[in-house]
């Protein structure tokens, strides 16, 4: 074999000393490539993530409903005051209509930023309905969303003879004023009953203190007593 003397210890030793110097530039080499791939799978893995769970929370605020109004009213407050005015009634008081229009628009957002080609399109056409002041429906966009969370979570398609109700955007709960006032006057009368709560923890403690000074005197005489008999 040519490059490998072993007629003395010296090209033994050369002989070796150039293996081992082969092999771990090869091993070296082995694992940088390995934790290259690795942190681009982990990122590549991170970007699927974040992109399923930014999909998912679009199609719960989209489609979280199925019943009642499932449209989208792309009314804005100037518009209802000018439309109360106009029909002489007074202005609703519940700000829902708006605060479902918001969430829409921010799930729209969304969509249009990660979804899909198909996805990109109808919620591009959302958006364009709701800019012309027209009432959007966002049931075909929910069952795209669907489909496509389904598959890449590698989960069975929806059965096709599967009658699924219509789907409109997520009803946002009410807001918590009143509660939040409640909350705040319950505090308060908590920290004045409190105050008083602490004085009479404080005649407690004493005299859990003195109770407990008693017995210990109590025990130390009967200790000394029994001493004594011994």
């Amino acid at each position: 074999m040519r490059g490998i003397d072993f007629s003395s210890w010296q090209g033994v030793l050369s002989t070796l000393a150039g293996l081992v110097l082969i092999t771990l530039l090869g091993v070296g080499i082995r694992l940088l490539v390995m934790q290259t791939l690795q942190q681009r799978r982990e990122r590549e893995n991170r970007q699927i993530n974040e992109r399923l769970r930014t999909l998912m929370a679009a199609y719960k605020t989209l489609g979280g409903s199925f019943t009642g109004e499932l449209g989208v009213d792309p009314a804005h407050l100037r518009d209802l005051r000018q439309r109360a005015h106009e029909e002489g009634i007074a202005e609703p008081g519940s700000d829902r209509a708006r605060r479902i229009r918001d969430a829409v628009e921010a799930a729209l957002s969304d969509i249009l930023l990660l979804g899909t080609d198909e996805q990109v399109r109808l919620a591009a056409r959302a958006a364009s309905e709701l800019a012309q002041g027209r009432p959007v429906h966002t049931h075909e966009l929910v069952i795209s969303l669907r489909d496509f969370v389904r598959e890449a979570l590698d989960l069975a398609p929806v059965p096709a003879d599967l009658e699924i109700p219509p789907q409109g955007p997520t009803r946002p709960a009410g807001s918590g004023g009143g509660s939040g006032k409640g909350r705040s006057e319950g505090e308060g009368k908590g920290g004045r009953t409190g105050g008083g709560g602490g004085g009479g923890m404080g005649a407690g403690m004493g005299g859990l203190g003195v109770g407990a000074g008693a017995a210990l005197g109590a025990g130390h005489a009967a200790g000394e007593d029994e001493a004594g008999a011994r």
